[in-house]
């Protein structure tokens, strides 16, 4: 495995040694060992896992009080994947990164705690796995508008394309909840 750095702090991008034959491929998803080595001490209590199809969007969702660090993985298909550092202390405070993530390239993302996330469905069908550091907890669940105009966020599509639940369409913007942010 190797890690690329990112624009914001302590946001990482794990691309894993990948080793193909005739049967396939095999790589290592997750090393305890080699986060630890690169000074990331998480210790992972859940693993999540979604099916979407086309232009479904997810999120941007995070928990104030209790906050998650995730390490995300696209499995089947591609994702764009976006998060928002929602540190007030952070240089990098509202500002977004995003990356494609997919069954062929294998990138990972390490996300700390303290950011929201979303991700856009590019394929026909994407299947997406997350490790959490934090059990969900319902009452403390909270989320960003994917179309606050603030962020601009660029989803690559046109928004109106976007299938998302009926949560996640109605979130607030990030300016709306800012002063209830704990991070």
């Amino acid at each position: 495995m190797n890690i690329e750095t990112t624009p914001i702090k302590d946001l990482i991008i794990i691309n894993p040694s990948v080793y193909n034959d005739d049967r396939g491929y095999f790589y290592e998803s997750y090393n305890q060992r080699f986060f630890r080595d690169k000074g990331i001490y998480t210790n992972f209590v859940q693993d999540n896992q979604s099916y979407s199809t086309k232009n479904v969007l997810r999120g941007l969702h995070f928990q104030n009080m209790v906050p998650q660090a995730k390490l995300v993985r696209c499995v089947v298909g591609e994702i764009y994947d976006v998060v928002v550092d929602l540190r007030k202390s952070s240089e990098t405070y509202k500002q977004w990164f995003g990356i494609k993530l997919s069954e062929e390239n294998k990138k990972m993302m390490f996300v700390p705690k303290g950011f929201a996330h979303g991700f856009l469905t590019l394929s026909d069908h994407a299947i997406f796995h997350y490790k959490c550091d934090e059990l969900y907890m319902a009452t403390t669940d909270a989320g960003i508008n994917f179309k606050d105009e603030d962020l601009k966020i660029d989803w690559g599509i046109d928004t109106n394309l976007i299938i998302t639940s009926e949560k996640d369409r109605v979130l607030p913007r990030l300016s709306d909840i800012e002063k209830e942010l704990l991070f």
